[in-house]
């Protein structure tokens, strides 16, 4: 994994994981202030994507990498590791339900996202920062019933598919199911691992956005889920999808030193959509609720 980077003195890197619209804009406003290592699965498309980077005078490079691969996300981290410090981590990737199936839903959004957060624990030092974007999803169905969460808390074990499909019929097993799962055991992994963060003086955050206007999110539009996104929108007390400058926003900040007195926490960014739809804390108690 070789680049030739014409790196800007004193610049700190972020290293983005993804390069979909929403990744490319998280690239382009970190860009401001950092050098860019932009990791994603499609050889192919990075190079395109470094050039438009370029293009817009932010110092980045594009690599290849594949989170659900151990190897490769050990190989990006040897490479991030030898541009020096990591101050941002923007962990952007993600399928949604009409991507992929089952395990492979789970194995992109929950699996390499915990393959790369513990790559990336080890590059942590004071001040950094690793904003993993997950989903309103998260927050949308029930909590699982414990047995489940006990799955999901340990995405890396050798048998976690294993384990996880004895606990679904085969019914069960949906691209949708996989989807909100995965995005619920997200969350718990950032608060889980606030303590190893921050004894490295670091900070760990979760964002969720809604319906956010991206090519993916237009996807799940023409897929099986149609209604049911459509379903959330019309609820939406901010009557309109977010942009993916808006999530752009929320990372930018989580990751400065503004907000250098937070971590452990999700924050939604859904145009008020869990709050309009789940507006009873009280009703998410994890009392082992029904999957």
């Amino acid at each position: 994994m070789t680049a030739v980077v014409n790196t800007r003195p004193g610049q700190p890197t972020a290293l983005v994981i993804g390069g979909g619209g929403m990744g490319m804009s998280t690239a382009r406003r970190l860009g401001q202030s950092h050098r860019i290592v932009l990791a994603s699965r499609s050889a192919k498309a990075n190079v395109e994507r470094e050039a438009a980077l370029r293009e817009d005078g932010v110092d980045a490079v594009a690599v290849e990498c594949d989170v659900t691969d151990p190897a490769s996300v050990a190989a990006l981290g040897e490479f991030v590791a030898e541009r020096g410090h990591l101050r941002t981590l923007a962990h952007v990737a993600g399928l949604s339900p009409s991507m992929d199936d089952w395990h492979g839903i789970f194995g992109v959004n929950l699996i390499g996202t915990a393959l790369m957060e513990s790559a990336c624990l080890g590059l942590a030092a004071p001040g950094s920062a690793a904003v993993f974007v997950s989903s309103s999803a998260g927050h949308l169905a029930e909590p699982p019933a414990r047995d489940v969460t006990e799955v999901l808390d340990d995405p890396l074990a050798p048998d976690f598919f294993h384990r996880l499909d004895r606990l679904f019929a085969p019914q069960e097993r949906t691209p949708l199911q996989a989807y909100r799962l995965s995005k619920f055991a997200l969350n718990r992994m950032c608060r889980r691992q606030v303590s190893a963060w921050g004894a490295k003086g670091a900070r760990i955050v979760s964002v969720s956005p809604g319906p956010i206007a991206t090519p993916m999110g237009a996807r799940e539009l023409d897929g099986p889920n149609r209604e049911v996104k459509l379903a959330l929108m019309r609820q939406l007390p901010i009557a309109r999808e977010g942009t993916m400058v808006e999530t752009a926003d929320a990372i930018e900040f989580l990751a400065s030193d503004r907000a250098s007195y937070i971590t452990g926490i999700d924050l939604l960014v859904d145009g008020g959509l869990v709050a309009a739809t789940r507006p009873d804390p009280t009703s998410r108690a994890h009392d082992g609720a029904s999957k």
